[in-house]
């Protein structure tokens, strides 16, 4: 069932709606402020919304690296399996 949050993200506060655990909606708003921390501190004088842009950018990044390489971990496995079971039927 979902919940409703008030959070507070880059000095704007928003209500949202999650079906997660208190815990993990207060980690989600902790890295995207951290991010934005991060990327502010290295590019000044930026408005909200070229930060934000800035912040989406670099999470998107960070996700479809991470999901590439579960994919390959994927997929090495699948491989690994098919090895394994064609192995097994040859034994019999």
């Amino acid at each position: 069932m979902k919940k409703r949050f008030n959070i507070k993200v880059m000095e704007q506060e928003f209500s949202v709606l999650s079906d997660e655990e208190d815990a993990h909606v207060a980690k989600v708003v902790r890295y995207v402020n951290d991010k934005a921390r991060e990327i502010e501190r290295s590019t000044k004088n930026q408005t909200t919304l070229k930060l934000s842009i800035l912040v989406a950018l670099n999470i998107a990044d960070e996700y479809l690296k991470l999901k590439s390489e579960k994919d390959d971990i994927y997929n090495q496995l699948e491989k690994k399996s098919e090895r394994l079971i064609d192995f097994i039927e040859e034994g019999k």
